[in-house]
């Protein structure tokens, strides 16, 4: 089998690129379900996104007329463009129509439960989002976290103690 070429290993690399993560998504809901959604962007939002900027912490979405949007993703101005975007403009995902009638069930019949973005990343050159349907937990539900996280903290510490 022969070598891949470097600019063959380089596209392998940027299939999946990481833009932004939501770290409280997972520490704030409970994530019930997720899916992959094609996220509709103009010309400098893609730019700035490349760029590495863009924050999906304070994003969410909903449904509106059978269809799902993003709302509060900040994107940056591209500094190089004449004409720019609006920073926390709403914008458009695309998921098939059943997965959205389907998320729309769920969240009619669930109580507590919202779609929020977990992750934000290029895959083959296209931008996509990673979203959950999510139930919020509660203030004793984020402390049990805590607490379990910082168990298995000090019992891997113990292990690496013990292991010297």
């Amino acid at each position: 089998m022969a070598k891949k070429s470097k600019t063959a290993q380089k596209s392998d690399q940027d299939q999946s690129a990481t833009l932004a993560v939501n770290r409280r998504a997972r520490f704030d809901y409970e994530i019930i379900e997720s899916v992959e959604a094609g996220l509709v962007l103009t010309g400098t939002e893609i730019k700035s996104l490349r760029e590495g900027t863009g924050s999906i912490a304070e994003a969410y979405a909903r449904i509106r007329d059978g269809e799902m949007w993003l709302f509060n993703m900040h994107i940056p101005p591209y500094a190089p463009a004449r004409e720019n975007h609006e920073p926390r403009r709403a914008r458009k995902l695309l998921m098939h129509r059943r997965q959205i009638e389907e998320w729309e069930h769920l969240l009619e019949t669930q109580p507590r439960t919202t779609i929020v973005p977990m992750r934000m990343y290029l895959t083959r050159g296209k931008a996509k989002v990673q979203i959950g349907l999510a139930r919020g937990k509660r203030s004793y539900d984020k402390r049990q976290t805590i607490a379990k996280r910082e168990a298995e903290r000090s019992m891997q510490r113990a292990l690496r103690h013990n292991q010297r």
